[in-house]
């Protein structure tokens, strides 16, 4: 059986690490730079909190990275640091779950390969309570025998993992995931708080949205937290405006305008600038409904 280390121990990785344990994988090593994070997970865990990463590597057959962006990724696959995930990584596999550009993806598989190693792209469409759960939804992508490889731990944190093709293809799916759920987030924000200057019940309002042409994941899981002001962040603001961002980078290259995710962009862009970028993204509300932050 493989053993595991991850790298990057945030809401996500932190319980993908718990789901694997509890599945009775062998998680061995965790890493982050918040050390003390680290510290207090490995006790959790019962395994290793290495300073080095290089040692993370040693530690695991298989080491699963949940980084915040390009640069991060890029820093911790280092082909000129001493400090590297690639350094001993011949034989081993690299599962990486950031939401980071498809280029980067590519760009990680070619310096993993250079060393002997596998990566995997497995880009996640879920939050906290899937990664806790078991039930990510997981798009991958890279070489077919890194992915068979993969499986079985990735079946063990997910109820849908699905094979989209070579590097960079399942990010380019995520990007354009993201982009469709920011887009109905900020157009939900928007109707309620419509709604909410009329003079609507809103409650009544968000029963009609979702017997109806309106109804959408987004009302789902956000809708009631619009209304309530309750922002505790499952999917930030911050990595909303990074990920609409990065659909927009394909969009240019593919030369296409997409004037709602320019919008939708400009509007969690304001959230950051103004303060609010680690809310949750449902936050976009107090952005359009009369009486919030700056309405």
């Amino acid at each position: 059986m493989e053993t595991v280390a991850f790298v990057g121990i945030g809401r996500m990785g932190a319980n993908m690490a718990r789901r694997l344990k509890d599945q009775g994988i062998q998680v061995t090593a965790v890493y982050d730079s918040k050390k003390e994070a680290a510290c207090q997970l490995a006790k959790e865990l019962g395994c290793l909190a290495p300073g080095l990463l290089g040692e993370v590597t040693a530690a695991a057959n298989v080491v699963i990275t949940v980084v915040s962006d390009d640069e991060s990724m890029e820093q911790v696959f280092s082909e000129k640091s001493v400090d590297s995930l690639l350094r001993g990584a011949k034989g081993k596999l690299f599962i990486n779950c950031a939401t980071i550009t498809p280029k980067t993806h590519v760009e990680i598989q070619r310096r993993v390969e250079a060393a002997g190693g596998q990566s995997l792209e497995a880009c996640m469409a879920s939050s906290i309570t899937q990664a806790r759960e078991g039930t990510l939804y997981l798009m991958c992508g890279g070489r077919q025998e890194a992915f068979e490889r993969a499986k079985p731990l990735l079946e063990k944190l997910s109820n849908s993992t699905r094979y989209i093709g070579e590097a960079g293809r399942a990010a380019q799916v995520k990007a354009l995931v993201n982009m469709i759920m920011n887009i109905n987030t900020a157009g939900l924000a928007e109707g309620l708080a419509l709604g909410d200057a009329l003079g609507l019940d809103l409650a009544t309002l968000r029963e009609v949205f979702s017997q109806t042409g309106a109804a959408s994941r987004v009302l789902q899981t956000d809708g009631e937290d619009m209304q309530n002001r309750d922002h505790s962040c499952f999917f930030s603001a911050r990595h909303a405006a990074k990920d609409s961002g990065i659909a927009l980078f394909l969009a240019h290259e593919a030369g296409l305008d997409l004037p709602l995710a320019e919008a939708t962009k400009a509007q969690y862009d304001k959230m950051v600038f103004e303060g609010l970028g680690d809310l949750d993204k449902s936050g976009i509300a107090e952005l359009t409904f009369k009486g919030r932050h700056g309405a």
